[in-house]
């Protein structure tokens, strides 16, 4: 076995090794799909590891995103797969630490991921990894005819297309919580073409927006002034995204527990509940 940089591997042996890992997961991606979440996420080959055999197959891999996080330069788990015949010998935590000195020398100062609660298995090796628990996040999920949007500001306001830059400096002042490494004003600019970005104006004041990618149904960021809540944007919003929006379902992920009581309750009031719940975990290096 050998653990080295993905800097030399194709994205076709990447991508089946991700399908093989992922095989019996209830989501599959295709993978088309998959370029556009390493794209997304900042993926940085030379800075993602895989354990390979004799015969240069793909064993297992964390594929990592660099970028900065918090202000701080950092890299992002946006993948760890073993192939299933390669499960329950760590190679998980090899890798991992096989990565350590590269990261460090890259200057990353520190690692960040999100884990399902419920995987306590993968929550177990993390903490024992240094892994501490910096977010707990909420994933609200639903079919899109499942959505019931109501309630509409009935043309009070006016929807249309901003570019996401625009947004920068006046979205913070809207937010109850930080984005999430994959929901960031810096994953959106990595690839603007793969999202719209619709904004809800009184007159010429920004009241609300809307950023979503129309090709896996994912609901970004979504946010209203706090001085105009209740008023039916968050609805105006939701219901021009679903009119633009040519997946099957709607999803709303890494929500923060404890911050996100608005959202989630227009999110449920939508019919649109909670699917899952995750950790996100930091690790300084």
């Amino acid at each position: 076995m050998e653990i080295k940089s993905l800097a030399h591997t194709s994205f076709e042996t990447l991508s089946e090794a991700f399908g093989a890992a992922f095989a019996t997961y209830e989501v599959q991606i295709t993978p088309d799909e998959l370029r556009t979440m390493l794209r997304r996420r900042g993926f940085d080959p030379a800075l993602s590891f895989a354990a390979f055999d004799g015969n240069g197959r793909i064993m297992g891999f964390t594929l990592n995103g660099v970028g900065t996080f918090g202000g701080v330069p950092t890299a992002y788990d946006t993948g760890t797969g073993t192939l299933p015949e390669y499960r329950g010998q760590g190679l998980a935590t090899q890798i991992f630490e096989t990565s350590l000195p590269h990261l460090q020398a890259a200057g990353i100062e520190q690692y960040l991921l999100e884990v399902l609660q419920h995987n306590t298995a993968a929550v177990s090796v993390y903490r024992k990894l240094g892994f501490e628990v910096s977010r707990e996040f909420n994933y609200f999920r639903a079919a899109a005819g499942d959505i019931h949007v109501r309630d509409c500001a009935d043309g009070a306001y006016k929807i249309q297309q901003v570019e996401p830059a625009a947004l920068r400096e006046a979205a913070p002042e809207f937010w109850d919580f930080e984005p999430s490494w994959q929901n960031s004003f810096e994953a959106i600019e990595r690839a603007p073409e793969d999202f719209i970005t619709l904004g809800a104006f009184d007159g010429d004041r920004l009241v609300g927006y809307v950023i979503f990618e129309p090709a896996a149904g994912d609901i970004t960021q979504i946010a209203v002034a706090k001085t105009h809540r209740r008023q039916g944007i968050g609805s105006m919003l939701l219901g021009e995204m679903l009119g633009q929006n040519p997946a099957p379902g709607v999803k709303c992920i890494n929500t923060e527990v404890g911050r996100d009581e608005a959202l989630a309750s227009f999110l449920q009031a939508k019919n649109i509940p909670l699917a899952d719940k995750q950790f996100e975990m930091i690790k300084r290096l």
